[in-house]
């Protein structure tokens, strides 16, 4: 599989889903880094996010609205910042219901970084919800293809 091809991959239980993609990326991990913690900018390339308000800084809260519900802001806090490693946001509250995303970036020998993005909603509320959730695969697979084409363009520029 082409790392433009990056497929995510879904898994649901009662009380449990998750949702993850993984991609090969040609640019250093700083250099991704300094996307995914733009806020201002961010919307600009990632087709996935309407807008973000915020700083991303550990324990800082963010207004996301994404482009599959732009009528809705999530309010996310930024509960782990490893720069140019792993970030994780998180909303909501267990045991109830609780979405936590994580970012993770692993470089390679090759100068090349995978990233890898994970979402797991989880809680007693989750059966009730679930049916009115969005399908996340074509969002994440989205997500993670425009983080590797603005990469690339800004590694290729330099």
């Amino acid at each position: 599989m082409k790392p433009t091809d990056a497929k995510a991959n879904q898994t649901r239980a009662t009380f449990r889903m998750s949702c993850e993609i993984t991609c090969t990326i040609r640019a250093s991990a700083e250099e991704i880094w300094a996307l995914l913690t733009d806020a201002a900018d961010l919307p600009r390339w990632n087709s996935t996010v309407a807008s973000l308000g915020g700083t991303i800084e550990l324990g800082q809260r963010l207004e996301l609205r994404v482009s599959t519900v732009p009528d809705r802001t999530f309010k996310p806090r930024v509960t782990r910042f490893e720069p140019a490693r792993s970030m994780e946001w998180s909303d909501g509250t267990a045991p109830m219901f609780k979405g936590v995303r994580t970012f993770t970036l692993t470089p390679n020998d090759d100068g090349s970084t995978d990233f890898t993005m994970v979402e797991v909603l989880s809680g007693v509320m989750l059966p009730l919800v679930k049916g009115s959730l969005p399908d996340f695969g074509p969002s994440f697979e989205a997500y993670a293809a425009d983080l590797k084409r603005e990469a690339e363009r800004r590694d290729a520029e330099e």
